[in-house]
């Protein structure tokens, strides 16, 4: 037997005034995503940002459906979004945040494992790593340098494509 150990890197930031101009812009245009939840069962608003090569951001925020689980979370509604209308786009980095009038949010929110699974695919397949941007609004930022560093043991299976 061996043993193994993941150690992942992550930047903490205390509010998003420490972050620089381009990454607190795509903070920002999460929480606008935020406007356009359809959130009716859970209450809990999600919005995404995914900024682009091109410069151009892309948002997306969760649509809940009554019959669970038809709904689709932020990141994954945009990514497919890009997926579907800018197939060779180059995903730089994206930023995620969430809010609720039910309670006060006091961590950074992170994907779930299907969207960090969704996210890992865009990484392989575009060959490049994409950062993300977990936003407490007024807190805390988290940042990583690459979905490895958020799910580890991404499934991958290469003779999948052929």
């Amino acid at each position: 037997m061996e043993q193994k150990t993941f150690t992942i890197s992550y930047k903490n930031f205390s509010d998003i005034s420490e972050l620089e101009s381009a990454d607190k812009v795509l903070c920002e245009r999460a929480v606008r995503a935020l406007d356009t939840s359809y959130s009716p069962y859970s209450q809990f608003r999600v919005g995404a940002a995914v900024q682009l090569n091109d410069g151009s951001i892309v948002t997306g925020s969760n649509q809940e459906n009554v019959a669970y689980p038809s709904g689709l979370c932020a990141e994954r509604v945009a990514l497919f979004g890009i997926g579907a209308s800018k197939p060779t786009a180059i995903i730089e980095k994206m930023a995620i945040t969430a809010q609720t009038n039910n309670f006060k949010i006091m961590n950074p929110i992170t994907s779930c494992g299907a969207c960090l699974q969704v996210m890992a695919e865009f990484e392989q397949k575009q060959k490049k790593e994409i950062e993300v941007l977990f936003y407490c609004i007024g807190g805390e930022v988290v940042k990583v340098s690459s979905i490895k560093n958020l799910l580890p043991f991404t499934f991958v299976e290469e003779r999948l494509g052929k």
